[in-house]
């Protein structure tokens, strides 16, 4: 112990001066814990420690400014901020990327303003087009030429199926009672010429010639009709509707009339050729030749119809719509189907296949009914209840091959004359 403390003095300075009783310190606090990442060193007791900054944010790096906090109703930021766009520059468009276009390459600009998905192609919109009627003035596809068939009938039936009816229902009739008065001269007078089997073989053979009687009258029944319900579906294309005295007003039906007749004298004609040319060579005696001659003939002269046939499609609503001369209207629709002769063949092939079949369900049934109630076919009654049959799947069946042909030659024209255009000007002068 030093002398001092056996004195009772405190420590002396070093001037040999007593210094004054210490001031009695506080009990030291716990250090502080240290910041998140930071050093755990205590602070020297000799200098005090100087303010902490607050945390930063979760995720931000320590600035050396404070961060003051949010005022009230403004958000709380976390994380770091993107820099905001750039004058000019679109929300959700990365700096220095061409106006207009996403992230993906392809343009935010389309029908729902959405960006189309990663690796999609950037497919240009094309707005509607105008369909003032029964069909969207652009080229048809398949199922729009059949539901404009369908369209066309709903929009005028009075034209479509009172004046089909009316027209089939006289024809029919007509031809009825010619089948029943020439097949019953006919089966009298083969009578006792041909030996009946037990099935009625005179009563079919006179029924067989009666309907080839009556047939070409109905024939030209139904090339009537067809040029005339070609005339209500251009008005339907419209958005018009044709009355049954517009549509009747048509002279032009009679080109129609006449250029179906020449088409099927040159048929006969052909097939005329064909046979007569078969018989001389089977009375020649060379019955190999016949039948070679016979066999080629047939398959070229089915060739041959069926390409005459396509190519001179488009003829009748020529006549019926375009108003010129008849020569230079069948030139004109025989270089349309230049270029379309497939798919002329094709969708008529369909539409014929569909109707041969509609046709199928009406007339089978009640044949087959006609048959059980009436044994002899050259009955009234039995003549009476299959022409009924026949009124109904004739108007049925010509009035969608009449509608399915006119909107074929309204294609083909819209494809490759542009006609869509002339039509949709045509419908807005009207609108």
């Amino acid at each position: 112990m030093s002398e001092d403390d056996v004195q009772g003095r405190g420590p002396s300075g070093p001037d040999g001066r007593p210094e004054p009783p210490a001031a009695p310190q506080p009990d030291p606090l716990p250090a502080p814990a240290p910041l998140y990442g930071g050093s755990g060193a205590p602070a020297s007791p000799a200098t005090p420690a100087p303010a902490a900054p607050p945390a930063p944010p979760y995720g931000q790096a320590p600035s050396a400014a404070p961060v003051p906090p949010a005022g009230y109703g403004q958000p709380t930021t976390y994380g770091p901020q993107a820099p905001g766009p750039t004058p000019g520059q679109a929300p959700g468009q990365a700096p220095g990327q061409p106006p207009g276009q996403n992230g993906w390459g392809g343009s935010w600009d389309g029908p729902t303003g959405y960006a189309p998905p990663p690796g999609a192609p950037a497919v240009p919109w094309m707005p509607p087009a105008v369909q003032p009627g029964i069909i969207p003035l652009r080229p048809l596809n398949l199922g729009e030429i059949l539901d404009g068939g369908f369209r066309a009938i709903r929009a005028n039936p009075k034209v479509m199926f009172g004046l089909a009816a009316i027209v089939v229902s006289v024809a029919v009739l007509v031809g009825a009672v010619l089948e029943w008065y020439v097949g019953g001269i006919v089966a009298g007078a083969i009578a006792g010429d041909v030996v009946d089997s037990g099935l009625g073989t005179t009563q079919l053979v006179g029924s067989s010639v009666g309907s080839l009687v009556s047939q070409p009258l109905t024939a030209l029944a139904t090339t009537v009709l067809t040029g005339l319900l070609i005339v209500s579906v251009s008005r339907s294309v419209l958005g018009r509707t044709a009355t049954i005295g517009e549509v009747l007003r048509q002279r032009r039906v009679w080109l129609v009339v006449g250029f179906s007749l020449l088409i099927g004298l040159a048929a006969v004609v052909a097939i005329g050729v064909v046979t007569g040319a078969v018989v001389l060579l089977a009375r020649a005696d060379q019955v190999g030749a016949a039948v070679a001659v016979g066999i080629v003939g047939a398959l070229l002269l089915a060739v041959a119809l069926v390409w005459v046939g396509v190519r001179t499609l488009l003829v009748p609503p020529a006549l019926m719509l375009e108003g010129r001369r008849m020569w230079p209207t069948v030139r004109r629709a025989w270089r349309l189907t230049r270029r379309s002769w497939w798919r002329l063949f094709g969708i008529y092939l369909l539409v014929s296949v569909l109707v041969g079949i509609a046709t199928s369900i009406v007339t089978f049934p009640v044949g087959l009914l006609a048959g059980l109630v009436f044994t002899d076919p050259l009955s009234f009654g039995y003549v009476a209840v299959v022409s009924v049959g026949e009124i109904v799947s004739l108007t049925l069946t010509t009035t969608f091959m009449a509608a399915t042909v006119a909107l074929l030659y309204i294609d083909v024209r819209m494809r490759r004359e542009g006609l869509d255009v002339e039509l949709a000007r045509a419908a807005g002068a009207d609108g």
